[in-house]
């Protein structure tokens, strides 16, 4: 089971749900989120942040690191975190799980009428999402792609 999280971002213009891979990060471990429009003051720190299409997460490095010492194995950085499903993105980028959702939802009414159009259009649905999102740059489509 995972748990998912919702948060603001430091202009409070933007929410963001998260998804903590195995419960093992509290949501504490997020220190600040910033859009791309608040992101513009912040100053990047790769040693408590990561970077994502305009996005920054500052993670408690030192919370993450006390937590996950006895689940992580190696170093725990911003990119372990995020890239390995630890404290990320409730999907491919901010706003995914409900985007990704709605888009389902056309292909799904073919499954009862025409099983194979819907699985065909499942995959082909999925393949050109993800190399739309890693052009469009998300780090987890690039990860995936």
């Amino acid at each position: 089971m995972c748990m998912a999280y919702e948060r603001n971002c430091a202009c409070g213009s933007r929410t963001v749900s998260f998804h903590f891979k195995d419960n093992i990060m509290p949501e504490q471990v997020i220190k600040g989120l910033y859009c791309p429009s608040c992101s513009k003051d912040v100053a990047p720190d790769p040693a408590t942040m990561v970077s994502d299409n305009g996005w920054m997460i500052r993670y408690d490095m030192e919370a993450a690191k006390f937590v996950g010492e006895k689940h992580i194995k190696g170093e725990i950085t911003p990119s372990v975190l995020f890239d390995q499903g630890y404290c990320t993105w409730n999907g491919v980028y901010p706003g995914d799980h409900l985007d990704s959702v709605r888009e389902r939802e056309k292909i799904i009414a073919l499954a009862k009428t025409d099983p194979l159009e819907y699985l065909k259009q499942l995959k082909s649905w999925a393949v050109e999402r993800t190399e739309k999102l890693h052009h469009e740059g998300w780090r987890k489509a690039k990860n995936a792609a």
